[in-house]
């Protein structure tokens, strides 16, 4: 069916319903609504290049991931977040084009490519830093990002639209679990310099402090990966020196896991001599014993909140103000670490 029979059938010219299908505000909202339910009886669908003719816009968000070496982590927290934000995009009726920040075979800028070959109509960014050349790119073309997730150690975090979760406050609650249930000696299993990571450190190393304990840098050891094998290998290699461990806060739950299942081959009882704190709560939990306790990250929150804001600032409305939100974790006390 084309458009000008649409309007026929709804006794319209086809300019009036062009514009009730595209939301113009020079339609009455009755005639709107009877032309998009007659649209929908005779499964009627705007070709999507003539909506751009008439719009000026594409239907279309870019997502910016970032690219991990923390394969398994990346997979299940980020994976998550991405299935979240596509949904969400979707109920309010757009596409979405996910991608990373450089084409790995190029290195040249998908970002770049994006806004200049007008793809999009607002990008939602979900990486901890981008480099001179995409700042420019998004600042030449003033078209409307949000960040989520991801705080930066840079000084244009607080001159843009961002929601990220408290990494410090996670990194805090997760030790302080550990000192709550009577721990006096816990590790702490971390993840490069990211700076979330760096966050999370810094919330332990605090925790401590405020519990009157020494904060032995010796305890707090970053790698280059967050794995199963993390956390699994440290037990291993410790086993002869556990003796002065009791507590283990795993930036990861997959770190978590992986220390839980060493000990439970060596006898080690969790949380009776060695209590543990994961992080992140991922679905995967449920399938091992102990349950773990965990720091629970305000995904859904996030999504919502920077969903919204882009849409408002894509249609035009500037009614809201910016958005600088950082959400505060939840701690999830389960089995591994009980106060």
């Amino acid at each position: 069916m084309t458009i000008k029979e649409l309007a026929k059938i709804a006794g319209l010219n086809h300019s009036t319903v062009s514009r009730s299908l595209n939301d113009s505000p020079l339609v009455a909202e009755k005639t709107k609504q009877r032309v998009k339910k007659l649209a929908e009886e005779y499964n009627f669908e705007l070709n999507a290049n003539a909506r751009s003719l008439i719009t000026s816009k594409t239907g279309t968000i870019g997502i910016i991931f970032p690219v991990h070496d923390d394969k398994y982590r990346s997979v299940q927290y980020l994976g998550n977040l991405m299935d979240s934000l596509r949904i969400r995009i979707e109920e309010e009726q757009y596409d979405s084009i996910i991608t990373c920040p450089k084409n790995p075979r190029t290195n040249l800028s998908n970002i770049r490519k994006l806004v200049k070959q007008k793809k999009v109509d607002g990008i939602i960014l979900v990486v901890h830093q981008l480099d001179q050349e995409d700042w420019e790119v998004l600042g030449e073309s003033k078209i409307p990002f949000v960040s989520i997730h991801f705080k930066w150690n840079d000084k244009r975090q607080d001159k843009i639209n961002h929601v990220y979760s408290d990494n410090f406050k996670g990194g805090y609650l997760a030790a302080e679990c550990l000192l709550k249930a009577g721990r006096r000696n816990p590790v702490c299993l971390s993840y490069g310099e990211v700076f979330e990571f760096q966050e999370r450190r810094r919330g332990f190393r605090k925790a401590l402090s405020d519990w009157g304990r020494n904060v032995d840098p010796g305890r707090i050891l970053k790698y280059d990966v967050s794995s199963f094998d993390v956390g699994y290998n440290y037990i291993m290699e410790n086993r002869e020196n556990l003796g002065n461990i009791d507590g283990i806060s795993a930036h990861a739950d997959i770190v978590a896991i992986g220390a839980i299942e060493a000990m439970k081959e060596l006898g080690i009882r969790v949380p009776e001599d060695i209590a543990v704190v994961g992080y992140d709560d991922l679905d995967i939990n449920s399938f091992f014993r102990p349950r773990l306790t965990t720091i629970h990250q305000l995904k859904e929150e996030q999504v919502e909140m920077g969903c919204r804001k882009l849409i408002e600032m894509i249609e035009g409305d500037k009614g809201s103000g910016q958005l600088h939100a950082a959400l505060e974790p939840t701690l999830f006390i389960r089995e591994s670490c009980v106060i």
